[in-house]
């Protein structure tokens, strides 16, 4: 399979609720609204979209039909302490606080109305033990 694009969709009772959280809070942009389906693309990258779906719509099968689960969206950022003010300016709840992981990353986890988690990260140089298990093209500088 050839993949010529990939965005995660959030299956909600709150469309326009969770558009509007992530318009807000992470400088995205509607392309296409509609009362059970919004795509949205960031202001900041056009390879960045995102879409949410009213869970119950007639388009997902019954046996998939619901809220969103078992979900994390990472958005990879340049500066995760200045993400970080704002998230806790506008409020957001931080269910896990700014720090340094020994794996390779600065971040911060918040979440949207609907539970969603979201990870805030920037690549960080890791400890030595954790770099061996990155492939060598892949080890964040």
């Amino acid at each position: 399979m050839k993949s010529t694009s990939y965005y995660p969709v959030i299956m909600t009772d709150r469309v326009a609720e969770t558009a509007a959280f992530y318009c807000t809070h992470f400088r995205f942009q509607p392309m296409f609204e509609a009362d059970w389906y919004v795509h949205l693309q960031s202001t900041e990258n056009p390879r960045v979209n995102l879409a949410v779906m009213d869970g119950s719509h007639e388009t997902i099968p019954e046996a998939g039909r619901g809220r969103v689960s078992g979900i994390i969206l990472n958005f990879e950022v340049e500066d995760p302490d200045a993400e970080y003010a704002r998230a806790v300016a506008a409020r957001l709840p931080i269910l896990q606080e700014l720090r340094d992981e020994a794996f390779g990353q600065r971040h911060f986890i918040t979440a949207d109305p609907n539970g969603v988690l979201i990870d805030i990260i920037k690549p960080i140089p890791p400890s030595a033990e954790f770099a061996e298990q990155y492939a060598p093209e892949a080890v964040p500088q």
